[in-house]
């Protein structure tokens, strides 16, 4: 099978990696890149939790093939926060109690910081509505949907 050379950003940082043309930009990242924070959910993207941000956009990385990454600039969660410093919505996921197991955690919060910078006061109904195909099978949304809320420019 031909391989293919490619360069994308990841969170900041230039990779030159060399991939097959069916490879998963999912499991490049997970295995190539060894960021293991995006993970590897229902395979078929309807779930999200492989959820990254692709040139600041959200994107199901178990869709994309890596190929169709090239040139491209990928935040996955490990890169959303500035060292230890981390961004408003990764901080009020931990005060409101958004986080229980865990698995979901870095689409809900990639996808909901893609929101804040779309739309800076979103109402509940708009936050639901972009988070509609992240799947979270233990919080009930409602402390997800507190947590983004309190990120709200008029709650800044």
């Amino acid at each position: 099978m031909t391989k293919h050379e490619i360069e994308i950003t990841v969170n900041g940082r230039k990779r030159r990696l060399t991939v097959k043309p069916n490879d998963l930009l999912l499991n490049v990242i997970r295995e190539d890149l060894v960021l293991t924070g995006t993970k590897y959910g229902c395979g078929i993207g309807e779930c999200a939790a492989c959820t990254v941000l692709m040139e600041g956009k959200p994107v199901l990385a178990c869709m994309i093939l890596a190929v169709a990454a090239h040139g491209k600039n990928i935040t996955t969660i490990e890169g959303l926060a500035d060292g230890d410093k981390l961004v408003p919505v990764q901080q009020a996921f931990i005060d409101h109690g958004a986080i229980q197991c865990g698995f979901c955690t870095p689409g809900m919060v990639l996808t909901s910081h893609a929101l804040l910078n779309e739309n800076p006061d979103p109402s509940e109904e708009e936050i639901r509505d972009y988070l509609r195909g992240n799947y979270c099978r233990c919080t009930g949304y409602t402390a997800i949907v507190k947590a983004v809320q309190s990120c709200a420019k008029k709650n800044q």
